[in-house]
């Protein structure tokens, strides 16, 4: 959530900003919405004010043996005014409230202005792509004769679902082992696991409620639980309400869970194959830092991201989502792009962001300035680590041979005991 104070003394340039975003803020009636609400609270001081010394008389005036009839019954008025005014400055708040939580995060100044995905930056790129001496078959035609089931999946549980089975499975298996073990030994991540399912504060914390909702699924008779979307909604709520020593940061964790995602948006896209399913497997990396530290953090969440396609060889690229791209809460995002043979493109396979203090501000995460020993909001960031299908698709794609034999990489090697997954 932005800090209310930028809509009321800043308004003007945040809308601008918000505008690069594709977002046109409803200026008048936020600025109604305000000065309703500070004449609500105006009148609502004034009302206790008068309150408090009318009560004070009434108890004066029974020292004395006065008649305070009459004083009680202008105190019940009193009190009937004030309730109602109590109500109707609820009323306005909660419409506040609810138009600040639909308002997404203000883009960093370094993040590239744009109007489409079309005019996000490549920022650097790793690796060739290989040149084969036959057609590439794409993940799907490869999968099929591996262990890839696609009807199955339909028949269980309906379209964009998929069953693995044997070495196709097992090497599901490695890259999660494998990217849980790089990043805990090499990159000082503390691994957690946490709930699949979680509440609506919860979703609301980080962002996806209620704006994202639609790419929820619920769970069936209780519309306050859902199913994750990503790790990243379980882990930092962790911190949800949480005053932290300073000494505590940064936290880092990285997080293997399953993910669900209806892709309400997506209509068309990727019907086909393990690109975009309602059902996938994700290594998250998060980090909770000092407000000052968190852009140093962003760089290095990426970097650790990058790691995973350097040890497996995977020619990728880094792109810095312009303004039109970027999600709900992210102030900044990379994208982390691998290289697919067949589709002879770059697709994404990693989304690496900087929230500053948007979610922490939803879920009063804080800090103590040891200074002034007052709470400061955090900042948080998140990174895949990586999207593990997508990353299974790469490696299927990359590492064919002519007659649908898949080489296994040296940094699988261990996991897997073996050097190639056969088609059966």
């Amino acid at each position: 959530m932005l800090d209310p104070k930028l809509l009321r003394q800043d308004l003007a340039a945040t809308a601008a900003k918000l505008k690069h975003r594709g977002i046109t803020l409803d200026v008048p009636r936020l600025q109604s919405l305000e000065e309703q609400r500070k004449a609500l609270q105006t009148r609502l001081q004034d009302l206790q004010n008068d309150r408090n010394t009318r009560s004070k008389a009434i108890g004066q005036a029974k020292a004395k043996g006065e008649n305070v009839e009459p004083l009680f019954q202008q105190l019940k008025e009193l009190n009937d005014s004030l309730k109602l005014t109590e109500e109707q400055f609820t009323q306005i708040q909660t419409e506040l409230n609810d138009l600040l939580a639909r308002i997404p995060n203000l883009p960093h100044e370094s993040v590239p202005i744009g109007k489409s995905e079309a005019d996000n930056q490549v920022i650097r790129t790793w690796g060739e792509p290989r040149k084969f001496n036959f057609t590439p078959k794409d993940h799907i035609d490869l999968g099929e004769k591996l262990g890839m089931d696609f009807p199955a999946a339909t028949k269980i549980a309906g379209a964009r679902f998929v069953v693995l089975r044997g070495t196709l499975a097992k090497l599901q298996r490695a890259l999660i082992q494998f990217m849980l073990d790089l990043h805990i030994t090499e990159h000082g991540y503390q691994e957690i696991y946490v709930p699949y399912i979680a509440n609506t504060d919860s979703l609301f914390g980080t962002g996806q409620l209620p704006n994202l909702k639609e790419d929820l699924f619920a769970l069936s008779g209780d519309q306050n639980f859902y199913l994750i979307p990503t790790s990243e909604v379980s882990v930092i709520n962790t911190i949800r309400d949480d005053i932290l020593e300073l000494d505590q940061l940064p936290l880092k964790y990285v997080c293997h869970s399953p993910c669900f995602r209806s892709e309400a948006g997506s209509y068309g896209k990727d019907t086909r194959g393990m690109i975009r399913n309602h059902q996938f497997e994700k290594v998250e990396l998060l980090q909770i830092v000092h407000p000052d530290k968190s852009y140093e953090a962003h760089e290095e969440i990426t970097r650790h991201a990058e790691t995973v396609l350097q040890r497996l060889e995977l020619p990728y690229r880094v792109v810095s989502l312009c303004t039109a791209d970027l999600g709900f809460a992210a102030a900044k995002t990379y994208d982390l792009e691998v290289w697919l043979p067949s589709q002879n493109c770059y697709r994404e396979i990693s989304s690496c962001s900087n929230t500053e203090a948007f979610q922490s501000r939803r879920l009063k995460a804080r800090y103590r300035d040891p200074q002034t020993g007052k709470p400061e909001l955090v900042h948080t960031l998140n990174g895949s680590g990586l999207a593990v299908g997508r990353t299974l698709v790469a490696l299927l794609e990359n590492y064919q041979d002519e007659d649908g034999k898949i080489k296994i990489p040296s940094a699988l090697k261990k996991y897997m005991t073996l050097d190639y997954l056969l088609p059966f």
